[in-house]
């Protein structure tokens, strides 16, 4: 089209169209530049990516400190864990994954083992129950009570790694605490999960701000629900609740984390990643960076993770009861089911070549006579080693409740609070038989092994037998023994719920 310019008289002149510079680039040069170009784009990318996904290096463990500063655990006389070795594949990872319920006290009452292949694509996941019984100088020895008998805190978490690495016989690589809070966000960032919730919940506990009201059935969960859900174990009457306690809540909580893991599996969740980051920095404390997290999930979606490769299990267990001296009644328990455990450690949840024996774990079991062996030949607490003395027409059925909770007391009548720390000593209890009361320590365990070599039991492991609990007279005066840290706190409510009232009506 042409163009024209207006002169002063009105008339229009045609304007001359300048002709086009000449570029000085030769085709050579411009593909050069335009190659340029998008190698700078892909250099940027590749640093982006990089600098969001970073692939987690194993860490080094040996005497004094690691790399990373922290002090090593100091296992003392009793059972190193395996901390290196030629591992299954290149890429094979472990970790300890503990919940945190902030809003009741801090306690650590869900704990889970997960080995992670990422050479292979395979997950398994352990749960390990809150009453899993282990080797501890005092007398009640369940998994939950580790975490506040220290104190709670950063040596708390240092103390519960170091019993569970003991109980399966090597060291987790990295270490997840996770705040309750994390799973509602979580739910919410990736929209809801439906879920098939297995039976009515109801509960309340304004301690905590705590109020669960969720039917049965299959249904899209909110944040809120869903931390209801996983979190839930009877209700306030204790007349409804899993029949199996927490064995039942695990369950449901492996089923709804499986039902989670396949939504995450989407790659649409992809471009949500600055919102987990933000979740995962508000309410998660562990030795892997975000970046790290987040190469674990870049591994998952883009490595081809299936859900048939994902695989939930619970630590297998047998119930029993064992006596306790400070509380004068029998205690439930979770006693780990000896080789089943170290079958699935060495096919499943370890990540070296060398199969463990069973000496390698530091597994618990109670015997005929009561008393309780470890399959390293080693029990901590002495006199929890050699049989009770049990009142004639003591009822050998655990205890309906269990102090514990905030604001109460603990044995020696000391006032603990929300840590559950326990005092200087025990003044005001006595075991059967006994003259004196006992004066505990410090609170801090060695960890070594000061309870003596004891008799194993006829069976290692103590897993098969479902023995009958004594009921022995009352014995004469027992000669002083010395004595053992102070008693902490029985952890909070356990609850033991009759098979046949289990449904709502």
């Amino acid at each position: 089209m042409n163009e024209y310019k207006e002169t002063p008289g009105g008339n229009r002149r045609r304007l001359q169209k300048k002709p086009a510079r000449e570029s000085r680039l030769t085709r050579g040069q411009k593909i050069l530049i335009a190659v340029a170009a998008a190698l700078a784009v892909v250099l940027v990318v590749t640093l982006a990516y990089r600098g969001v996904f970073v692939k987690p290096e194993l860490p080094t463990r040996g005497e004094g400190e690691n790399e990373s500063g922290a002090e090593e655990i100091d296992y003392g006389s009793g059972v190193r864990p395996r901390s290196d070795g030629q591992r299954k594949s290149k890429d094979y990872y472990t970790i300890l994954v503990m919940g945190r319920d902030t809003g009741g006290g801090g306690n650590t009452d869900t704990m889970m083992l997960a080995s992670y292949d990422v050479t292979n694509q395979k997950l398994t996941v352990m749960n390990i129950p809150r009453d899993t019984m282990v080797n501890v100088p005092w007398d009640i020895k369940r998994i939950n009570s580790v975490y506040n008998y220290y104190g709670g805190g950063e040596k708390g978490i240092r103390k519960v790694y170091q019993e569970v690495s003991q109980l399966v016989g090597f060291e987790p690589d990295y270490q997840v605490i996770i705040e309750w809070e994390a799973v509602g966000k979580l739910v919410d960032a990736i929209g809801g999960v439906y879920f098939d919730v297995p039976r009515n919940m109801n509960y309340d506990d304004p301690y905590q701000d705590l109020s669960i009201h969720i039917q049965k059935g299959y249904q899209l969960l909110n944040g809120e629900q869903a931390m209801g859900v996983i979190r839930y174990r009877h209700d306030n009457n204790m007349k409804y609740g899993y029949a199996d306690g927490d064995l039942g809540r695990i369950k449901t909580q492996q089923a709804f984390l499986k039902t989670v893991i396949q939504q995450l599996l989407q790659v649409k969740n992809v471009g949500k990643i600055n919102q987990f980051a933000q979740i995962f920095e508000e309410n998660v404390e562990t030795d892997l960076s975000v970046q790290n997290l987040f190469w674990f999930g870049k591994s998952a979606i883009i490595g081809g993770l299936t859900m048939e490769n994902v695989s939930f299990v619970t630590m297998p267990n047998t119930p029993k009861t064992c006596w306790s001296r400070t509380y004068h009644n029998y205690q439930s328990y979770v006693v780990p089911n000896a080789q089943e455990l170290l079958k699935l450690v060495n096919e499943q949840l370890s990540p070296f070549v060398e199969k463990s024996v069973l000496s390698d774990l530091d597994i618990m079991s109670v015997n005929a006579d009561g008393s309780v062996s470890s399959t390293t030949g080693t029990v901590e607490d002495r006199k929890a080693a050699a049989a009770p003395v049990v009142s004639s027409g003591t009822s050998v059925e655990p205890a309906d409740t269990e102090p514990g909770q905030t604001g109460e007391t603990d044995p020696s009548g000391a006032e603990t609070g929300e840590t559950g720390q326990p005092g200087t000593g025990e003044t005001g209890t006595t075991e059967p038989g006994q003259t004196g009361g006992e004066t505990g320590g410090s609170g801090e365990s060695s960890g070594t092994g000061t309870g003596g070599e004891i008799v194993q039991p006829e069976q290692p492991g103590g897993t098969g037998e479902t023995p009958a609990e004594p009921t022995q007279p009352t014995q004469p005066t027992q000669p002083t023994e010395p004595a053992e840290p102070a008693q902490p706190d029985q952890p909070d409510d356990s609850v033991f719920v009759p098979e046949e009232v289990t449904e709502v009506p």
